[in-house]
C-alpha cells in the first residue's frame, strides 16, 4: 500500500512543543508538499515562533517527530538540513563588520570547503539572490547600518542563494513598508512555481495570508485550533473568535478588519451603491455618526461594508428590482433622519425605486 504521507515534502506528527519541557502546543500535525505555502496565523504570543524554532531544531522538541522527505529530522547532519532548509527568524542576526554580500555569502556554506572559501559559481548565486530581492545596491554596505527592512530583504537573498528545498520565515513582512510587503511576498511565490520550494511561514497580516497561503494553520490554545484552505479559515465568526475581536468586525471579501459602528438611532441617510458610498461610509464612522443606507443588493460592494458600519441597513435580494416594499422601509427611517447623502451618480432598472429616496429628500429639505 502507498504511503499516504509520501506526497509530503514536509510533515509534523504527534509535535508538541514548549520550553523547559512545558508543553506549550501539543500534538501539531502538519503537512505541506513542494510548491505550496503553508502560513501559520493568530495572536500575539499563540505559539507561532516556538513552533517555527522547533521546527528548524533551534528549540528542542518536548516530544513527536519532524519529518522532510519522511526522514526524520533529527537523523540529518547540521550540513544536510542546511542543503535542505533555509531559516528567516525575526531575530537579529550577530554581525560584525560584514557588509551585506558577505551576510549572504554564508548562504553558501552548506555547499563550501572547511574553509568556507566561495568559487566564482558561489559569488554569482549570491549576486542573482541579490538581485533578486533588488539588494545589488546594498552589497558593500555595513549590515548593521541599514535599516529593519533592507535587513529583511538580505536575510530573504541569503535563504534563496543557500538553494533550499523549504523556506521557514517568521514574520517575514515585520518592518516592511506596502510596497517591500508585496515585492517579498511576490518574490516568494514565483520561487514556489519555478523551483518548487515548500514555504512555511507566520504572518499577521491577515489580507497578505489569505492571498498567499495554500493553507492555513491557525495557533491559539494548547491545540491547533484549526487547519485549512483560506476559504475555510477567513470567515467572519471564526475570525473573531480566533483573535477574540470585540470591538469591530473582519470582512473577509476586502480581508480587512472594520472599527466597531455607531449602533445608536442614525442620524444620516445615505443613498449609496455599487461602490459609490463606501468612502462616505467610512467619513461618517470615523465622526462616530450613527446612520442608515440603502436600499442596496445583497451582492453590492457598498453592502458588505456598510453590514459592519451602519446602524441600519436595508438590503434587496441580488439581482431582484427594489422592491416597494423594501423602499418603504427606506423612506421611513429616511424621514427620521436630520440630513441624507446621495452618493449615486444616476439610477437604473434595478435600483431605479431608489430615485423615490432623493426626490422625498428634496421635498423634505434634506
Amino acid at each position: 500500500m502507498a504511503d499516504k504521507n509520501a506526497s509530503y515534502y514536509f510533515r509534523t506528527e504527534k509535535l508538541t512543543v514548549g520550553y523547559d519541557g512545558r508543553p506549550l502546543i501539543k500534538e501539531i500535525g502538519m503537512q505541506v508538499r513542494r510548491g505550496e505555502i503553508l502560513t501559520l496565523i493568530g495572536p500575539n504570543g499563540g505559539g507561532k515562533s516556538t513552533i517555527l524554532k522547533s521546527i528548524t531544531r533551534q528549540l528542542k522538541t518536548i516530544s513527536g517527530t519532524v519529518y522532510l522527505e519522511n526522514e526524520s529530522l533529527q537523523k540529518l547532519s547540521g550540513k544536510e538540513l542546511s542543503q535542505k532548509m533555509a531559516v528567516v527568524l525575526t531575530e537579529r542576526m550577530q554581525s560584525e563588520l560584514m557588509t551585506c554580500e558577505d551576510i549572504v555569502a554564508t548562504g553558501r556554506y552548506p555547499y563550501t570547503g572547511t574553509l568556507g572559501i566561495l568559487t566564482d559559481e558561489d559569488r554569482a548565486k549570491v549576486h542573482e539572490a541579490m538581485e533578486l530581492v533588488h539588494a545589488l545596491d546594498l552589497c558593500d554596505r555595513d549590515f548593521k547600518a541599514i535599516s529593519d527592512g533592507q535587513r529583511q530583504r538580505i536575510m530573504l537573498a541569503r535563504a534563496i542563494c543557500q538553494e533550499p528545498e523549504i523556506i521557514i520565515l517568521d514574520e517575514p513582512t515585520s518592518y516592511l513598508d506596502i510596497r517591500h510587503k508585496l515585492e517579498l511576498l511576490s518574490i516568494l511565490k514565483r520561487l514556489v512555481a519555478q523551483s518548487q520550494v515548500a514555504v512555511i511561514m507566520s504572518l499577521h497580516e491577515l489580507d497578505l495570508a489569505q492571498k498567499i497561503s495554500d493553507r492555513v494553520i491557525c495557533v491559539h490554545g494548547e491545540y491547533i485550533d484549526r487547519y485549512g484552505t483560506p476559504e475555510e479559515v477567513f470567515t467572519p465568526d471564526y475570525i473573531q473568535k480566533l483573535y477574540d475581536i470585540t470591538d469591530g468586525t473582519y470582512d473577509p471579501l476586502f480581508g480587512c478588519v472594520e472599527l466597531a459602528a455607531n449602533k445608536a438611532a442614525p442620524e444620516v441617510f445615505v443613498i449609496g451603491g455599487g461602490g459609490s458610498a463606501i468612502p462616505t461610509y467610512r467619513r461618517l464612522q470615523r465622526e462616530d455618526i450613527p446612520f442608515a443606507t440603502g436600499v442596496l443588493h445583497e451582492n453590492d460592494i457598498d453592502y458588505e461594508v456598510a453590514k459592519s458600519l451602519a446602524s441600519v441597513v436595508i438590503a434587496e435580494r441580488e439581482f431582484e428590482p427594489v422592491s416597494e416594499k423594501k423602499l418603504q422601509e427606506a423612506l421611513e427611517i429616511l424621514r427620521t433622519c436630520g440630513q441624507v447623502i446621495c452618493c449615486v451618480p444616476s439610477f437604473g432598472t434595478m435600483n431605479a425605486r431608489n430615485a423615490r429616496l432623493l426626490e422625498e429628500s428634496e421635498r423634505l429639505g434634506k
